[in-house]
């Protein structure tokens, strides 16, 4: 049963013996997941009372929880105590005297600013 004649491997032979090797694997493959799919069915399913009691826990741990202060509500106080405008005798509201006369001083400033640029021949 030699065979005579070949220098080299015998990929035919190599090919046969790599095809047994793989079958036999994906038979004892096959056969341990048969015996852990078997044992995995035997397992009771968990009690459901567990995860209610934790919930309950984590329901009365956030009840306890300090609930952070938001800027919103500290705004709309101080918009209501400054919203009071004096009205004319038609019932319009007049704007606030303090706030028009920040802002002509803020364009009188401006106003040197640019003048200034201007002699500089900047602008």
């Amino acid at each position: 049963n030699v065979k005579l004649g070949g220098l080299g491997p015998d990929y035919e032979a190599i090919k046969e013996k790599k095809l047994k090797q793989q079958k036999e694997y994906a038979k004892q493959i096959k056969e341990h997941n048969m015996r852990n799919v078997a044992s995995v069915q035997r397992l009771p399913p968990k009690p459901q009372v567990i995860l209610s009691v934790s919930r309950q826990k984590a329901l009365e741990y956030a009840k306890k929880v300090p609930k952070p202060k938001t800027f919103t509500a500290r705004q709309s106080e101080e918009a209501k105590e400054e919203k009071v405008l004096p009205r004319t005798l038609n019932g319009d509201s007049l704007p606030q005297i303090v706030s028009l006369e920040t802002l002509q001083n803020r364009h009188e400033k401006e106003k040197q600013v640019v003048a200034a640029f201007r002699t500089l021949h900047i602008l």
